[in-house]
């Protein structure tokens, strides 16, 4: 990753967009759009790219997406399929499950030129596993690796949607991996890893798919950052845990943005676990966070450390 202070930096977040029905109310999300919506609050220029239905439901979602400076030029809309909804249940500890439809309209993205020349253009590129679960937006997500100058791919393992071989081709296509820590030890099976630490793996993976870059978050105990051979961590910071939807979508969101624009490993690391904590102890995956609430919070938690 190219990376400097004084440039203006743009990103393309490719994937779903949709609804999260909770079992007392509705929201819009999807992993990629969460992403976006983040990297748009901390200074960078974002679009989606995804595809919602001719239906209420797709233009409150267009509607909702112009009203946050995000672009939404390259969502295309269909009336073959209904916009996406996922039922989510959240458990006692704030944890998430999802039963997501299928078919839905984003599953049948179709490549145009607009798409090609906006991801040539741009100095990111973010992507999940979830959106190859259909050949219409699969095919369309590797012609779009093809034209990015640098690809980042964020695992968000959603169960029965994803095989070993599409998740090995994406993963070698990309310049960076996120994972969670249970998709590092799922996918380190997947590829018969030999090793058992978390270190040993995460290094495999890096050689088994050759990228340099790789991240792996530890819910409240925070993340690890794999960057050119070395190691960076950071061990979470106390929250509240309200509901963990959209906190690794904004953890990645962070991490990218700041490194992107020339933070260290550490700081960035730092930076990003924070405002996943923050997310996670507000309800839904998009809430508002001031650069002074974040400062004012990971100031107050390294004062409690020292004390320690």
């Amino acid at each position: 990753m190219k990376m400097e202070n004084n440039k203006n930096f743009n990103a393309v977040c490719f994937g779903e967009v949709l609804w999260d029905v909770f079992p007392s109310h509705k929201k819009i999300g999807g992993a990629p759009l969460n992403v976006a919506l983040r990297m748009k609050a901390l200074g960078v220029e974002s679009t989606i790219i995804s595809r919602v239905g001719l239906d209420e439901d797709g233009d409150e979602i267009l509607s909702y997406i112009n009203n946050q400076n995000v672009s939404s030029d390259s969502i295309q809309v269909g009336e073959d399929y209904k916009t996406g909804v996922v039922n989510v249940m959240i458990n006692e500890k704030g944890n998430a499950s999802y039963d997501i439809l299928y078919p839905s309209s984003w599953d049948k993205i179709v490549l145009t030129n607009e798409m090609i020349e906006k991801v040539s253009a741009s100095d990111v590129f973010i992507f999940g596993s979830l959106i190859c679960r259909d050949e219409i937006s699969r095919s369309t997500l590797y012609s779009l690796l093809d034209k990015a100058k640098y690809k980042v791919f964020d695992a968000n393992l959603r169960a029965p949607y994803y095989t070993t071989e599409v998740l090995l081709e994406l993963m070698s296509k990309a310049d960076f991996i996120k994972l969670n820590d249970e998709e590092l030890w799922e996918i380190s099976r997947k590829l018969e890893s030999p090793y058992n630490s978390f270190e040993q793996n995460i290094k495999f993976i890096a050689e088994k798919t050759n990228t340099k870059q790789v991240c792996v978050t530890k819910g409240a105990f925070g993340a690890v950052l794999y960057v050119n051979d070395k190691f960076y961590y950071n061990s979470g910071y106390f929250i509240k845990v309200v509901d963990t939807v959209g906190a690794g979508d904004s953890f990645l969101a962070t991490l990218t943005a700041r490194l992107l624009k020339g933070k260290s490993p550490q700081k960035s690391l730092n930076y990003a676990c924070a405002i996943g904590a923050l997310v996670a102890g507000r309800e839904g995956a998009n809430p508002k966070i001031s650069d002074v609430e974040i400062r004012k919070y990971m100031m107050i938690e390294e004062k409690d450390k020292s004390k320690k």
